[in-house]
């Protein structure tokens, strides 16, 4: 018989089990959600336990467990969250805003996208992308990018009194620049300011970019 101590350990489970359906179970959840980030900015992810943060949302470790197998399946599914919500906001804001003109529309699309002065999008920080590698694969990361381009391009093309429709490519330029300079600022952990002012920068960028034929 094989050494038990030698047997192989199994990695916790990454991945949520299931999405809320009903409007009950989304309640829980975003309840779940709260409590995750409430114990993530006070003890950080180390300290961090799935058990902790059902006693914090006043649900069972079953119920819980039910959504969330591990604290990894927890990130991840925050993560997603937080995608479907920018999504969601750039929607509403950007591509359903018809009274607003298109560079007003660009100013909501880079300030969601770029997660400055969006106090309606949920907390994201850089230990949280420093540990996206435990819980996101490459076909993860292609996914959320062609989502977030497919935003971009719906946006832009819904401001219909833009002075020339940008190309495909043109779109995927401006989308890369403001997500990937976004994660990189994440990654080296810049000041607000340093974050501020690059925003700025890049809108003037961007705007000047859609205003000139391709």
């Amino acid at each position: 018989m094989r050494n038990a101590a030698h047997a192989p350990v199994s990695a916790p489970r990454a991945k949520p089990l299931k999405r809320p359906s009903q409007a009950r179970a989304r309640f829980t959840v975003q309840a779940i959600y709260d409590a995750f980030v409430r114990i993530w900015k006070s003890e950080g992810w180390e300290r961090l336990t799935t058990r902790a943060v059902a006693l914090e949302t006043g649900v069972s470790v079953g119920t819980l467990y039910e959504y969330f197998p591990s604290k990894q399946a927890l990130l991840s599914g925050y993560v997603r969250h937080g995608m479907d919500t920018l999504q969601a906001a750039i929607e509403k804001q950007v591509v359903q805003a018809d009274d607003l003109p298109w560079h007003e529309r660009v100013h909501h699309l880079l300030r969601l996208t770029l997660g400055i002065d969006a106090p309606e999008l949920p907390y994201y920080d850089p230990k949280m992308l420093a540990l996206e590698h435990q819980i996101a694969e490459l076909k993860h990361h292609r996914r959320v990018h062609d989502e977030l381009l497919a935003a971009w391009t719906n946006a832009l093309r819904a401001c219909d009194d833009l002075p020339h429709a940008p190309s495909a490519r043109t779109v995927q330029v401006l989308f890369l620049s403001a997500f990937g300079g976004r994660r990189y600022l994440l990654l080296v952990n810049a000041d607000d300011g340093t974050a501020r002012a690059w925003a700025a920068e890049l809108e003037r960028q961007c705007l000047l970019v859609l205003s000139t034929p391709c």
